[in-house]
This record gives structure tokens, C-alpha cells and sequence, in this order.
């Protein structure tokens, strides 16, 4: 028997060990930390992490303690943890309900059926794009292929002998917990205020009273995850935050003078002016990258078709296990399930919303919108996800173009017959029905990645895909006591009540929501979003130049936009964490076993990132439940520039020993 035939009979027997009660298990506690960590650092940030690698690296490691895993048991686990991960980009579109007034908290069955429901039809959705998207496609999917390596060095498979050598060690799982561990630890010193959360400095400068000023936020969450996303994101995010502060809040307050310190002038031409730059940036570089992948989505889909005919005609009994998906009567009975709380959700919505009279109406024509732009979003964010990976992929233009799209649709359908009160009763609507397409979107965006991981493991599809089920659920469960939690401890940036100061910037909702109300309430600054939109047309020019001459050296659009549009607080420890990277990747090719301390950076990164949102969000709960904002303070505010210094040589020099530190886990 040669090997092709060899690994065709062994794929269509069992996998031993890989649909485990263990594994779904480990699966869903590990998606109850990951997922809260996401929602918190997700509304803090403007991004979210991928949690396959690190799910991978704790399920290795309990598994291997239970003893009698198997490398497609590890795989489930991952899938579990790293669906509920991604399904927490919900919180990109939901929190908008709150910024616009419509909801004062966030109700927790009608929350979990927009998760859930978008969520499973997401699932259901990538099933028929598979075979086109991933098995017969020459798609990367980084992130995908990194995991499945992860896993390989698990167990005992890895090509790599230094990488395997390391982490047989338990070499991952301690960078994870020291990453954890540092970052929380530094965390609860800020919450005492020993340390301040920041380094702040803003000033004015000219006779017209321009001002500006920088926020180097103390966070070791955002350093982190400059260190994932790279150089080139990080100096888009610079080249961002330049244009914001160093030429837009200027231009802003000479053209509109305002009084008051130079905090506060320079914080409200950010929030009322340049922020809806930075909207313009990331619509038209949103608008740019989905069109660049509709030729290739197009030639992908048509050919997997054709091969897929070919090689199925009369043969499917024959197809491997690595080649079985849930079959398509059970996605078709599935996804009609799904869109049942889905008509409800959006017929109770109108009902309690004054839209009554046309609930029908909205219901039925709110369900096709899903049906039809869930699948094109699906498709898309698959292929972005394939192509550029799920952390990178511009979840956010998904929800920029369905907003606007549906927010036209109801403006041009009605509009005209309704009162003239009735214009936040559409927005929240819009929203809520954006919610459920994106809740399709984000799940879409990550599941070919884990059916890739499983691919490349020889895992079940169709097993796998159940587990995404069960990621959802899970996911839904967990994120709107999260996100209710977080909401009555600091709110959101623009919702009615919030402290400015202590509120969570949620950028995306907030974007989202505001080109909401501009399309439907006609309120919004569009000479403010096309010049964002010509400085988004500049950009994508400069990538493309920049592509021309030299392919290693980019400036993504997208990462410039969120630059301007995220406070300073947001983006510049990124770019910190992204050049310290940088620098340490470099260094590592000096050293020996490069490429198993370069993973060892990747895992160190997820765990600062980890220990803090984690911290995080328990710390939201002190601050609900005691009632003050700083419940373990130990010193006052008068103390603000000592402390300021003393957190950021601390922080800098934890920075250095830790990756000093991690050389010496390879050699050990």
C-alpha cells in the first residue's frame, strides 16, 4: 500500500480519543477565562487576541497530566476555546445599544440569542466553504498553521527538533504563566496606585491656543499585543496617531477655539472631530480590502465547485474521515433553527421598540438581510481570515458597510411613514440587526482558521464542527454578564451617564453607532469622514507603492485608520510592544533555536495579555460591588507624578527582564 492510500484508509476510520467529555470540558472552562479576557480588552483596546495557540498550550498541558490524549483531542479543546474567543468581537456592535441610550445594561436572553444565533449560523454557514476555502485552496492561514505546529510539539510530531525539544520541557505553558502572572501582578500595583496607569502629558503651544499631547497607557495587555500584531501595524498605528495628534486636534482647535486646560480642549476636538477621520479612514480602507478579495472569493468558490463535482459524483460513501463534514440536510435543518430566535428576537425588538406597526414587516425583512449578508460576510471574512489571519482580518469594516447598508434600507423603506420621533427606534433596530450579522461574521472569521488546524492534524471536520457549536454556546453564556459587569463599573465612552475619565472606549461600537445615527437622524460631521476618506485613499496608495518596491515593507490602511481613531491611551504602547518585538525576533535569529524562542515570545505576549484582562474584569466586579472606583487604593491622587515615574521604570525594566528571561527557557 503506498502512502497516499495508506493515509486515505487511515482517515476514514476513527480518531482515537478526539470528541472527548474530558475535552469538551476543558474546552469550555478554558473559554470562560479566554472569553472574558477578550470582552474586557477588546472594549479597552479596539482588539481582540486570537486564543487558539494559548488554548492549545493549557490543553497540552492538562491533557498531558490526565495522561492518554491524543493530538485531535488537543484539537477540539482549541476549537472550544478559540470559537467563544472570537465570538467575543460581538462587543464591537452590541455596546452601541448602550452608547446610543437605547439600553441601560445588557438583557441577558436577548444578548445571548444575538451571540448565539448569529454565532451557530456562522458555523453553519463556513461548512459549504470548506472544501473552497481551505482543502482546495492555496490560502495561508497563518495563524491556522501555527496552531497545528503548536499542537504537533504536544505531541511529539513537531518537524521542528528545537522547537520540540523546548517544549517538551514545558517550555510554552511556563511562558504563558510567567506572562500571566507579571501582568497581573503589575495590574493590581496600579489598582493600589503605587503605580500610576499611565504616563500623560498634554499642553498648548501657539498664540491661537492649539494643544495636543500623548498617553503612553502602562499596560502590558497593549504591549502585548504589539508584539503579535507586528512592525508593520504598529508603525500604521503610529503613522495614525501622528496624523490625529500631531496635525488633526491642532487643525480642529485653531478652527474651533476652546478654553479650559490643554486635557480637556485636546480631548473634545479628538472625540467631536477626529475620530470621525479616523471613521472615514477605516470605512474606505474597509470598503478597499473586501474589494480586492471579491475576484479571488469568486474563482475560489467556482473551482472548489467544479473539483468538488468531479470527485463526489457518486462516491461520497468512499470520502476519508478527514474529509466528512456535517452533512448538508443537518446544516440546512440547523440554520432554519437558527433563524427561528432570530425572526422572534427581531419582531420582540420592534414590538418593544414603538416600531409595532410595522414588526412583520421588519421581522421577516430583518431575517432575509441575515440570511443574505451572512452568507457574503461569511465568505469574505473566510477568505480574509485565510489570507491575512483572523486577528488581522477587518472585522470592524464588516460592521461599518452592514450598518450602513441596512441603515439606508430602513431609511429608504420607512422613514417617511413614521413619526419624526421615531429615528432612535431605528438606530437601535439597525444595531440590533447589525449585531446578529456580525455575530455571523466574527465566528465565520475564525472557524476556517480552526478547520485549517484540523486539517493539517487529521482531524474529523464534521467533530470539529460540532465543537465550534459548543465554543458558541459557551461563548453566549459568558459574554453579557461580562459585559453587563463591565458596564456598570465604568460604562461606555459617548453613553448617557459615563465618566469621560474611567469609561471603557469601546471605538468600534462607538463608530458603529454614530454612523447609525448619522444615517438615519442626519446629525453626523460627513465633511469630517471624507477627509478621513481621502487620507484612507492616500494610505491604501502608500501600501500599494510601498508593495511595489519592496513586499516585507507595508503601512495597512486599516491599522492607520484605527490610529487616528483610537485615543493615544489605545495605540502607542502598541507600537511600543510592536517594535520591541521586532527587535526581539531579530535578536532571535542570532541565538540558537530561533524558532522555538520566537514562539516562546508569542506565548509570553498571550499571557500578559491573559493575566491583565483577567484582572481586569475581577476588579470590575470589586468596583460594582464596593461602590467606589478605587476600592484597594492605598495612596491619593496627590501623589500622581511620583507614582507616574516610579510605574514606568518598573514597567520598562520588567519589560527587559522578561525577555532577557526567555533565552535562558530555551537553553535550560
Amino acid at each position: 500500500m503506498n502512502d497516499t492510500a495508506g493515509a486515505l484508509a487511515a482517515g476514514r476510520g476513527a480518531a482515537p480519543g478526539e470528541f472527548t467529555f474530558r475535552g469538551m470540558l476543558i474546552g469550555v472552562l478554558i473559554t470562560l477565562v479566554f472569553t472574558a479576557a477578550n470582552v474586557y480588552f477588546g472594549l479597552k483596546a479596539g482588539l481582540t487576541f486570537s486564543t487558539s495557540i494559548p488554548a492549545a498550550v493549557i490543553s497540552m498541558a492538562v491533557l498531558r497530566a490526565l495522561g492518554g490524549a491524543s493530538l485531535q483531542e488537543n484539537n477540539i479543546v482549541q476549537t472550544v476555546a478559540s470559537a467563544a474567543g472570537t465570538l467575543s468581537s460581538i462587543i464591537f456592535v452590541l455596546p452601541g445599544l448602550v452608547i446610543v441610550g437605547w439600553w441601560t445594561g445588557f438583557p441577558f436572553w436577548m444578548s445571548f440569542g444575538i451571540c448565539a444565533s448569529g454565532g451557530i449560523l456562522g458555523v453553519m454557514y463556513t461548512i459549504p466553504l470548506r472544501r473552497a476555502l481551505v482543502t482546495d485552496s492555496d490560502l495561508p492561514y497563518p495563524e491556522g498553521v501555527a496552531c497545528a505546529q503548536v499542537l504537533k510539539v504536544g505531541a511529539g510530531e513537531a518537524q521542528n527538533p528545537d522547537i520540540a525539544a523546548v517544549e517538551s520541557g514545558g517550555a510554552g505553558l511556563k511562558a504563558v504563566l510567567v506572562g500571566s502572572i507579571v501582568s497581573a501582578a503589575f495590574y493590581i500595583m496600579v489598582q493600589t496606585q503605587l503605580f500610576a496607569g499611565d504616563v500623560v502629558r498634554y499642553f498648548r503651544f501657539g498664540r491661537a491656543g492649539a494643544a495636543s499631547g500623548f498617553d503612553f497607557s502602562l499596560s502590558f495587555a497593549l504591549f502585548a499585543i504589539g508584539h503579535l500584531v507586528g512592525p508593520a501595524v504598529g508603525v500604521a498605528m503610529l503613522a495614525g496617531a501622528l496624523i490625529g495628534w500631531g496635525w488633526a486636534v491642532p487643525h480642529f482647535l485653531l478652527a474651533h477655539p476652546a478654553g479650559g486646560s490643554a486635557a480637556a480642549a485636546a480631548q473634545g476636538a479628538w472625540a467631536h472631530y477626529v475620530r470621525f477621520l479616523g471613521a472615514g479612514a477605516i470605512g474606505v480602507a474597509a470598503l478597499w480590502t473586501l474589494g480586492t478579495l471579491v475576484k479571488p472569493v469568486i474563482r475560489g468558490l467556482t473551482g472548489a465547485l467544479n473539483a468538488s463535482r468531479a470527485r463526489k459524483a457518486g462516491q461520497g460513501h468512499t470520502l476519508a474521515r478527514t474529509e466528512r463534514d456535517i452533512p448538508i440536510r443537518t446544516v440546512a435543518l440547523v440554520s432554519l433553527g437558527c433563524l427561528v430566535p432570530v425572526g422572534w428576537l427581531l419582531w420582540h425588538f420592534s414590538r418593544i421598540s414603538g416600531l409595532g406597526r410595522f414588526d412583520v414587516l421588519l421581522a421577516v425583512g430583518g431575517v432575509l438581510f441575515v440570511v443574505v449578508m451572512g452568507f457574503l460576510v461569511s465568505t469574505v471574512c473566510g477568505y480574509m481570515a485565510g489570507l491575512i489571519g483572523s486577528s488581522n482580518s477587518p472585522l470592524s469594516g464588516i460592521g461599518i458597510l452592514v450598518v450602513v447598508i441596512f441603515a439606508l434600507m430602513l431609511v429608504a423603506a420607512l422613514k417617511s411613514h413614521l413619526p419624526a420621533d421615531a429615528g432612535r427606534a431605528l438606530v437601535a433596530f439597525a444595531l440590533f440587526v447589525t449585531a446578529v450579522v456580525f455575530a455571523v461574521a466574527s465566528i465565520a472569521n475564525n472557524n476556517l482558521q480552526d478547520l485549517k488546524t484540523g486539517q493539517l492534524v487529521d482531524a474529523t471536520p464534521a467533530k470539529q464542527q460540532w465543537a465550534l457549536v459548543v465554543g458558541v454556546i459557551a461563548g453566549a453564556l459568558v459574554i453579557p454578564p461580562v459585559l453587563d459587569l463591565l458596564n456598570h463599573a465604568y460604562g461606555f465612552l459617548g453613553a448617557p451617564g459615563a465618566a469621560p475619565a474611567r469609561a471603557l472606549p469601546a471605538p468600534q461600537a462607538g463608530l458603529i453607532s454614530a454612523l447609525a445615527q448619522g444615517v438615519i437622524q442626519h446629525n453626523i460631521d460627513w465633511s469630517a469622514i471624507l477627509t478621513g476618506a481621502g487620507i484612507g485613499a492616500a494610505c491604501i496608495a502608500v501600501d500599494a507603492a510601498l508593495g511595489r518596491l519592496r513586499q516585507s515593507v507595508r503601512l495597512p490602511p486599516l491599522a492607520v485608520g484605527l490610529g487616528i481613531y483610537l485615543p493615544t491611551s489605545s495605540t502607542l504602547m502598541i507600537v511600543v510592544g510592536s517594535l520591541v518585538g521586532w527587535w526581539f525576533n531579530r535578536r532571535c535569529e542570532r541565538l540558537p533555536r530561533a524558532e522555538a524562542l520566537k514562539q516562546l515570545g508569542v506565548l509570553l505576549a498571550s499571557g500578559l495579555i491573559v493575566g491583565e484582562s483577567l484582572l481586569g474584569v475581577v476588579f470590575s466586579a470589586l468596583v460594582v460591588f464596593s461602590g467606589r472606583a478605587a476600592p484597594i487604593a492605598l495612596i491619593g491622587p496627590q501623589f500622581k507624578s511620583a507614582s507616574m515615574w516610579l510605574g514606568g521604570a518598573v514597567f520598562a525594566a520588567v519589560i527587559y527582564l522578561v525577555y532577557r528571561w526567555l533565552p535562558k527557557l530555551v537553553s535550560a
